[in-house]
């Protein structure tokens, strides 16, 4: 493989030193860009361009032409494997993922089939091995997949939900069955971050979106639990490196000490937690990634630059530190306002670096 120019990225993960703080963004290839817009219209559909390895290659890129990012991130979607299993999924305007069949039953779990994951999803692997080729070495790649949890709302609700009363319910009336589903999806997701991760990707994150929606108790049973068992099945070296995992539980500021003792390497944040408090809880045990609040690229560049200027001093001096939004990027924000929060990240971080 070529070799790394910029590995920055993955050095902080493993909180090395670095010359100053990385970044790049979730989402950040997405509809804010009007390239992307037009490479997605040329698709005909967001799954078009999922299944498109070249387009999904060049949306991929076209964040990275634009501004001075740490990483790139695989353009791909988190339901790609409960489509694979032969769920259907679709898109409708306005409404977000649906599915066909969810999952109604017992006899539907057990239908499951988590090597299907690899075999039908080859379309990922190849937008993988073509990104990296792309890349040159410029920066690294990280590969991803929705969390089991996450993963299992969508697959029972049939599309989002405000509640999750359906996957609640399958969770605390027949916990059986939902650690039967589980445990499907945890190895689903282990064996395609795997893939992933022999096509070339350097790191890798785990989103659970949904996790926050859990109680105290449920979130270790249901969530974190089975991301744990996924971090332990993944390959932790490739090319002479080591391939960080990052943990992100959206709203999961009150489990952090859990989190950190996952396994993972790093732990994103999203924006309600203050990265300064975090990194006194666990940044002893991990690299933390985050976390201004998605909303501030609305706001004006000087007061982009104050923001990103908060969250680094928060987090302070020495490396361990990703700098990233707490969610994914809002489909209106101006792409120029994205430039103010590079350039500032650029400009400020180094000081916090020796």
């Amino acid at each position: 493989m070529t070799e790394l120019v910029n590995d920055r990225f993955l050095r902080a993960l493993l909180r090395e030193p670095v010359d100053r703080t990385p970044l790049w963004m979730m989402r950040q290839a997405g509809r804010y860009l009007p390239e992307y817009r037009a490479t997605r219209a040329e698709a005909g559909s967001f799954m078009g361009l999922c299944t498109n390895p070249e387009l999904a290659c060049e949306v991929t890129m076209q964040p990275l032409r634009r501004y001075a990012m740490d990483a790139a991130i695989l353009f791909s979607d988190i339901l790609t494997i409960p489509d694979a299993m032969g769920l259907g999924l679709y898109f409708t305007e306005g409404e977000g993922p649906k599915f066909e069949r969810p999952l109604t039953s017992i006899a539907d779990i057990k239908a499951l089939e988590p090597n299907r994951a690899v075999s039908e999803l080859r379309y990922v692997m190849d937008a993988v091995s073509l990104i990296r080729r792309e890349l040159k070495g410029s920066v690294p790649l990280i590969g991803f997949s929705g969390s089991p949890w996450t993963l299992a709302t969508y697959m029972i609700e049939g599309g989002s939900s405000k509640d999750f009363a359906k996957t609640k319910r399958m969770a605390f009336n027949e916990p059986e069955a939902m650690h039967m589903l589980l445990e499907k999806l945890a190895e689903s997701v282990a064996l395609y971050l795997t893939e992933q991760v022999k096509q070339g990707a350097q790191a890798v994150q785990i989103f659970d979106t949904w996790g926050g929606s859990l109680s105290h108790a449920a979130y270790r049973e249901f969530s974190l639990r089975y991301m744990s068992e996924i971090i332990q099945r993944l390959p932790r070296e490739a090319d002479g490196r080591r391939v960080p995992v990052i943990v992100f539980t959206k709203g999961g500021g009150q489990w952090l000490e859990a989190i950190a003792d996952c396994g993972a390497d790093a732990v994103g944040l999203d924006w309600t937690t203050d990265i300064g408090d975090a990194r006194r809880q666990i940044g002893d045990k991990v690299a933390l990634q985050g976390n201004m609040d998605p909303a501030m690229l609305f706001a004006s560049p000087e007061r982009i630059k104050t923001e990103v200027a908060s969250v680094l001093e928060s987090f302070g001096a020495g490396s361990g530190h990703i700098f990233n939004l707490g969610h994914g990027i809002t489909p209106g924000v101006n792409p120029d306002h994205v430039s103010a929060m590079v350039d500032a990240v650029i400009e400020l971080s180094p000081q916090y670096h020796s």
